[in-house]
């Protein structure tokens, strides 16, 4: 499915493919390339779920000590719905007890190293890519 550029509202489409992941029971990762990205996402995802029976976190190099310690364990014991964040999010650290779908905003703009380990979430799990650079979206189920 091609469709949109700059603008078009890839934000809108993130918000609403995490949170039919989250209505499917599963967790998601909704990855992005930058801290103040990441936070915007938050933001924007806090947000627009407020009133929803779904909790969302986010995960950057903001986020350290007993905060970042807490976040890792609500996400392995399931209680993070959706986790935005940066390169962090493909941490070994970081367990998903059910991670069902992956949202990828800009994945031109990671680094190798980090699209090796993006691939290893995109074997196991639903991906949504979003991107402006060549104005199209990818979604694969």
């Amino acid at each position: 499915m091609s469709c949109g550029d700059g603008g078009f509202g890839k934000r809108e489409i993130a918000i609403r493919a995490a949170f039919r992941g989250a209505c499917e029971g599963k967790q998601v990762a909704v990855l992005v390339p930058t801290t103040i990205l990441s936070m915007q996402h938050h933001q924007s995802f806090s947000r627009r779920l407020r009133e929803l029976p779904v909790y969302v976190e986010f995960i950057n190099r903001f986020k350290t000590g007993k905060a970042l310690t807490e976040t890792l364990r609500k996400v392995e014991s399931g209680e993070v719905d959706i986790l935005v964040g940066t390169h962090a999010i493909v941490d070994k650290r970081v367990k998903f007890k059910d991670l069902g779908r992956l949202v990828i905003d800009e994945e031109q703009e990671f680094r190798v190293c980090v699209k090796e380990q993006i691939k290893t979430f995109k074997a196991n799990v639903g991906t949504v890519t979003l991107t402006a650079f060549d104005a199209s979206l990818e979604w694969k189920f």
